[in-house]
């Protein structure tokens, strides 16, 4: 092939991919609100209240997201999904953004075509037994039943922990998470096994949570976030720096209280963030003021973190690694520059 149909074929290729890529967000803006995927109920993450309203990490993240597009939180359908089809619904339109406890895997991202915009929440898979059993590390499940969800990462993870360690353990999952942790509850499984933050929010949902022990140990690494469908550039840059955003908002300490003084700022790194300074907003396809949009009805990563899961919270998930890289942590987002 000559270069004059190399460059042809090339110019063809990327101006399929920049159409694919406005595709998205389009479609939203035309429809008036952002659909996002989330999971079917997990305390702290997705879940429904008694009035039908959604409240959560995952939940915050979608708001976000609307709260950047739309100046208004609210203009989000959730749409609840089980862990076998929320992939398929990414990938057939469905929804827009799958925000829903789904671990960043290379199968998911070359084999089902779909891309891992930003790593929000740091996890991995831990165990959890009945304290009546006395056992206080997972290397004591051997000849043990575990529970588990079918279908997840969790389940295969579970196997290499038993086999690496060379421990004969029997696995048994089931359609739901609700099945599997029910499974549990009745004993017919001597330890149940999720990612740590799950573990967390299923444990309140125990009858006599007391009764139960998340073990230590944890055998996998869970990196979790908010997925999109590939060729779609443009929408991977609006959700990866919504994440971002947020972030760096809680590193610049600019959060819902204080974003009026933020505003006043003369930090250049607060002044770009806020859209006081550049083009960042609509480079993106929003508004220079997207962030500010973000923060004053969402807020920053530190404090959706803090309400939804922290140790303020019901779940009381100490921040961890989830901290920030200069706290201790490995939360970590590229300038606004």
């Amino acid at each position: 092939m000559n270069i004059r149909l190399i460059g042809l074929a090339i110019a063809i290729v990327s101006l399929s991919a920049n159409g694919a890529a406005a595709q998205t967000l389009k479609a939203v803006k035309d429809r008036g609100s952002l659909t996002c995927g989330v999971s079917e109920g997990l305390p702290g993450f997705s879940a429904k209240d008694d009035k039908n309203q959604w409240s959560g990490f995952d939940v915050d993240f979608c708001r976000a997201l609307a709260a950047a597009i739309f100046n208004n939180a609210t203009k989000v359908n959730f749409v609840p999904l089980s862990a076998s089809d929320r992939f398929d619904a990414l990938r057939s339109n469905k929804i827009d953004v799958l925000s829903r406890n789904s671990t960043w895997t290379m199968e998911r991202e070359t084999g089902l075509g779909l891309l891992f915009s930003a790593i929000t929440y740091y996890d991995g898979q831990g165990f959890m037994v009945r304290r009546s059993t006395n056992i206080e590390s997972a290397l004591e499940l051997a000849d043990k039943t575990v529970c588990t969800q079918a279908g997840t990462t969790t389940e295969l993870n579970a196997a290499d922990y038993f086999r690496n360690n060379r421990l004969t353990a029997q696995i048994k999952t089931y359609p739901t998470v609700d099945d599997a942790l029910k499974a549990y509850s009745d004993r017919t499984c001597d330890a149940f096994t999720a990612d740590s933050s799950q573990l967390h929010a299923l444990l309140i949902k125990l009858d006599t949570p007391r009764n139960h022990l998340i073990l230590p140990d944890i055998v996998s690494k869970e990196p979790l976030g908010p997925v999109v469908r590939q060729n779609d550039v443009k929408w991977l840059n609006i959700v990866k720096w919504t994440h971002f955003a947020m972030v760096n908002a809680e590193e610049l300490g600019v959060g819902q209280k204080n974003l009026d003084e933020a505003k006043q700022s003369q930090k250049p790194s607060v002044r770009r963030l806020l859209g006081l300074e550049g083009n960042f907003g609509t480079e993106l396809g929003l508004t220079n003021d997207w962030a500010v949009r973000v923060i004053h009805l969402v807020g920053n990563y530190g404090e959706v973190f803090e309400r939804n899961v922290g140790t303020g919270s019901k779940l009381a998930i100490p921040r961890g690694i989830n901290s920030l890289w200069d706290r201790g942590g490995i939360q970590y987002a590229p300038p606004v520059r």
